[in-house]
């Protein structure tokens, strides 16, 4: 009897393990996202500027060393290295808390902190993209990404709302200590699977420097990945650079306390439980591409009330706001990451997925840094409108590309 004929895949113990540690992981980064800035905010008086450099060192590491990540897990079993990345992360963010209560911290050890966490989380991600196809079937993936994503996003809604109670009860660094303790947790939860992955076929190995050329060779030869990549990138920079002033915006220009930041953002994250709940449905009406494209312009063309909100009731502009584009994003990132676990083949997976993330998440980067700068020297509101007009760009030429013009993405490259 399959785990679908007995309830699907959370009856599978080992998809359940990593299933229960990632969740718990995203509850603590989620948690993380909102008391990083708030610890940078309301106790070291950060300005603008430094928060948005704060998101940027989170991400500049994709930049930095994800090239060479890719290629160096693809030649690794894929477990241990998960295992080691969020050993470093549990440390590394335990030394803020403790920085904090012995009257230590500073910006300065911040911006390490989500350097060094950014460094531990490009090898874990490039590393867990590509051990879940190892562990269920392939005709089970879209199955285990609507599962991995909405728990993900259910941990999203909780995590700024208990990032805004534990500021509010403990002090901002509490929300920091929980994401310490959410790593720990998934350690324990990754040491308990049991499946082993198969032994890759003895190969010569190669340079690791002609391996990556090979995987930034797949990407720009493939229609679909190049367009996605290239486009991921452009929504990148715009999406954070919304996304890195958001508590700037909520409590400086709003009057938004810590607690009521918090609830605001975890109303905004239910989006992305509706979602990946949604996104499956949708793809079976209308195919794949075209649901992919249309979750992306739903959350553009919604991230354009987020700079009308004003305090009061003029709140529910940033919530509806935020919400649509959860749903959007998260969407279209269930179906991306299916389409690439298909499509991709798994001796490639993770320098693909590298290539890919480098231009990407890379953007996050320069995003976080460009909406700080644009939020000091602009104003918060208009770098808000700004950066949403630009995500509504970003979709707008995606409609001319291969994705935009095809029904369902391929299952196999011609």
């Amino acid at each position: 009897m399959t785990t679908r004929e007995r309830g699907g895949l959370l009856r599978s113990r080992d998809f359940r393990l990593l299933w229960t540690g990632e969740t718990t992981s995203v509850l603590g980064s989620s948690i993380a996202v909102v008391a990083l800035p708030l610890v940078a905010v309301v106790t070291l008086q950060a300005s603008t500027f430094a928060v948005g450099l704060l998101t940027a060192a989170a991400w500049l590491p994709w930049l930095l060393i994800g090239l060479p990540a890719g290629a160096w897990v693809d030649r690794r079993p894929k477990r241990p290295v998960m295992l080691v990345c969020n050993g470093i992360s549990m440390l590394v963010f335990l030394s803020v808390p403790v920085a904090a209560w012995t009257g230590l911290l500073t910006m300065t050890q911040l911006i390490v902190v989500a350097l060094a966490g950014g460094v531990a989380k490009v090898f874990f991600n490039v590393a867990y993209r590509a051990y879940l196809p190892s562990l269920i079937e392939k005709d089970q993936l879209q199955e285990a990404n609507e599962k991995l994503q909405g728990s993900e996003s259910a941990a999203q809604i909780g995590g700024p709302g208990l990032a805004g109670l534990l500021a509010h009860w403990f002090g901002a660094v509490a929300g920091v200590f929980a994401d310490a303790v959410s790593f720990g947790i998934s350690v324990l939860c990754l040491r308990s699977i049991r499946h082993r992955e198969p032994e890759r076929p003895a190969k010569t190995r190669s340079r690791l420097r002609d391996e990556i050329r090979d995987g930034l060779v797949f990407l720009v030869r493939d229609p679909y990945l190049r367009v996605l990549a290239v486009f991921g990138a452009i929504s990148n920079v715009a999406l954070m650079g919304y996304q890195s002033i958001e508590v700037v915006f909520l409590v400086r220009d709003l009057g938004v306390g810590e607690g009521t930041a918090g609830l605001v953002l975890a109303l905004v994250g239910a989006g992305g439980v509706a979602g990946a709940a949604l996104s499956g449905k949708i793809a079976a009406r209308i195919g794949t591409a075209r649901a992919f494209v249309l979750c992306e312009a739903f959350g553009a063309l919604m991230m354009l009330l987020g700079p009308l909100a004003n305090g009061g009731w003029g709140l529910a502009f940033f919530v509806a706001a935020g919400f649509s584009v959860s749903a959007g994003v998260v969407g279209s990132n269930v179906l991306n990451a299916t389409f690439r676990q298909r499509y991709v083949p798994a001796a490639m997976f993770g320098r693909v997925t590298a290539s890919s993330s480098v231009l990407s998440f890379g953007a996050v980067a320069l995003g976080g840094l460009l909406g700080g700068i644009l939020g000091e020297t602009a104003g918060v509101r208009q770098t808000l409108g700004l950066m949403a007009g630009l995500e509504v760009v970003a979709v707008f030429v995606l409609l001319f590309t291969p994705v935009g013009r095809c029904r369902d993405f391929p299952t196999d490259r011609v």
